[in-house]
């Protein structure tokens, strides 16, 4: 039994309005209820946003690292971003790593990679959702969604579809402080049941948490490092 990634999850201050930011942005279509989008690429998962009266504080732990196919391309993407809203930030990034950092309207952070990077040579726009992450919660990730591991060297992992798409990885240590919930996380959709899957999750190294989500559909769990993600019941199935 596995579940698959239906989606990665932003809590927004104006979920339409940062719907409208990356949908315009990524080219991708948005559904019926205004604030879920729906990829047209090899993504293989939804965006969703949902209401949080929370401000953002501090940096994400998660973020999306985009590709480049030349340089134009690349000040061209950086370009578009901005147009729709992005700025640009210092999150400490040397000028020699040639990648460009931004930050969407409520400053969840991106980067656009330039051109030439062999790790994600073979992905698309999309390129990985890049996390902070140690690698135990690699191995985790990678038994809970069924995705090979794709890199595991000096403590960095990632790991991807066998359908292709964004590689997930993490950066090893050190690890930064987590200072309350993540602004963004996974729902996960069984394949099953949802109690079946909530105990394969926990035999795995994950924890049920309780972020004041009262009485929902969705079990709230933590992954070894303690990021948050939903386990969906599966008629959320769509």
């Amino acid at each position: 039994m596995t579940c698959r990634l239906g989606a990665l999850c932003f809590d927004a201050n104006d979920p339409r309005a940062l719907a409208r930011f990356w949908g315009g942005f990524l080219g991708w279509e948005r559904a019926g209820d205004g604030h879920t989008l729906l990829p047209v690429d090899d993504t293989g998962f939804r965006l969703r946003f949902s209401p949080s009266s929370q401000r953002k504080t501090g940096q994400n732990p998660m973020h999306f690292d985009l590709t480049s196919t030349s340089h134009e391309d690349q000040q061209r993407t950086v370009a578009r971003a901005l147009e729709l809203g992005a700025r640009h930030i210092d999150v400490g990034q040397r000028p020699e790593e040639g990648h460009v950092v931004l930050a969407d309207p409520e400053g969840n952070e991106f980067c656009v990679i330039g051109p030439g990077n062999d790790f994600l040579a073979d992905c698309g726009f999309v390129g990985a959702v890049a996390g902070e992450g140690s690698r135990e919660t690699g191995y985790f990730w990678s038994e809970a969604l069924g995705w090979p591991l794709v890199w595991d060297q000096d403590e960095e992992t990632a790991i991807r579809s066998p359908h292709g798409g964004p590689k997930i990885t993490w950066g090893g240590p050190p690890l930064p402080p987590k200072n309350g919930k993540n602004r963004l996380h996974f729902d996960l959709v069984p394949d099953g049941g949802q109690r079946a899957e909530v105990d394969r999750l926990l035999a795995l190294g994950a924890e049920r948490v309780d972020i004041g989500q009262g009485e929902v559909s969705w079990v709230v769990m933590a992954d070894p490092d303690g990021h948050e993600f939903c386990v969906l019941t599966p008629p959320e199935q769509t």
